[in-house]
């Protein structure tokens, strides 16, 4: 990376991503690097928060719970920062001119300031999976009207991303999957299974809504959805591949034949360095491959029997954006439901399916037509977590 650096914002600077994004800006910064940080962001958690306003020096501070504003205006003070809080404050942090933003919020709430980053045409770093699971042809619309230049941070894409170099001599893309914590247990391991159990999972340190998604699978389905949109690949043209290793994190096949894939250590930190210096490489400081003591890299095919989300996020994706729209919702839902114990862990694909099919037969013309608007998109998604949240409802009773 040029010496002179980049403006930027964190949406979501407590969360995993975020405290690895503040890493790399720390380091670029004592090589040199002018980095100035415009805005960041946190949902509840104050005390990083003020961490982060204290190594980063940014201008403006926000938490999204409105109720917080005088704490954190007292934890903030004396740090020389703007603070603000609420729906209104995320968005104005999204909206500051930083030239680069990180979108790092998990969920729906990461949708509003994100658009606010992609309408002033600035460099996104995606994180956030909504922005494209739930509201995807419009994200990408608006992205392309507004001249915004969206670099996905996910490491399966981030990785297609670096690799894509012909996007109209694809002949298909690979996405890995680490299998996560249950690649090897039984449907009746599975059907026991511990929020605890769910969230360890064995090669990357996440957030527990991502871990149980990693448990799933969903979270690698949630990406095939991702990927469609990000690529313009129809989904017959995407595979998912089981890769223990988590070495190589994604395939791009051309039509001679050739396979690209980028290899790294599991590290968000490269994927975040990659879309902060694009198009240029920053010299981070992560742990280098070692191929030799790795010995060697496995793949297997996903097992559609025990992982039903794959197939439940292909059909999703086939139906059209208000389906993966209400997917994704559902899938908030249960996976809340699962991590306070009220369901288990096999109830959460269940519930998933279910709301769709509910959703076909009440909601029928909201889920056949496309959104035309992120009105259109909240609507989907309220009535998805409505019919979620009953359907989990029945099953925490039985």
């Amino acid at each position: 990376m040029t010496h002179h650096g980049r403006s930027v914002s964190i949406l979501g600077v407590t969360g995993s991503v975020g405290q690895s994004t503040l890493a790399v800006i720390e380091e670029l910064r004592g090589q040199g690097a002018d980095i100035p940080v415009e805005a960041i962001t946190a949902g509840q958690n104050i005390a990083a928060l003020a961490d982060a306003c204290r190594r980063v020096k940014p201008r403006f501070a926000a938490v999204s719970d409105p109720s917080l504003l005088g704490a954190a205006r007292e934890a903030l003070a004396g740090l020389n920062v703007d603070v603000g809080a609420g729906p209104a404050a995320l968005e104005e942090a999204g909206a500051r001119p930083a030239a680069w933003v990180m979108s790092a919020i998990v969920g729906a709430a990461g949708l509003t300031p994100t658009m606010a980053a992609v309408r002033r045409g600035a460099l996104v770093a995606l994180a956030n999976k909504e922005c494209l699971v739930s509201a995807g042809p419009l994200f990408i619309d608006a992205a392309k009207a507004h001249g915004a230049t969206l670099l996905p941070v996910d490491s399966e894409h981030n990785a297609i991303f670096q690799v894509l170099t012909h996007p109209d001599r694809v002949e298909k893309l690979t996405l890995t999957a680490s299998g996560g914590p249950f690649r090897t247990a039984s449907r009746e391991t599975m059907a026991r299974a511990t929020p605890a159990e769910a969230c360890a999972h064995p090669r990357w340190s996440m957030g527990r809504k991502i871990s149980v998604d990693s448990a799933t699978l969903m979270n690698k389905g949630l990406e095939l959805i991702e990927a469609s949109y990000l690529f313009g690949f129809s989904p017959e043209k995407i595979d998912v591949i089981v890769h223990p290793e988590s070495t190589v994190h994604s395939f791009v096949h051309y039509v001679d034949g050739s396979v690209l894939a980028q290899l790294a250590t599991p590290d968000m930190r490269i994927p975040i360095a990659s879309t902060l210096a694009w198009p240029d490489r920053a010299a981070v400081s992560t742990a280098r491959l070692d191929l030799a003591s790795l010995g060697r890299l496995t793949f297997e095919a996903p097992d559609h029997a025990r992982f039903p989300a794959l197939a439940l996020c292909r059909t999703a994706l086939g139906t059209g954006a208000a389906a993966t729209t209400a997917l994704s919702a559902a899938n908030e839902i249960a996976v809340q439901a699962f991590l306070e114990s009220r369901i288990r862990f096999l109830d959460i694909c269940r519930i998933v399916e279910d709301a769709l099919a509910a959703l076909e037969g009440t909601e029928a013309g909201l889920i056949a037509k496309t959104p035309s608007s992120f009105d259109d998109v909240a609507a989907v998604d309220q009535a998805a977590r409505r019919v979620a949240q009953r359907i989990a409802g029945s099953l925490a009773a039985a």
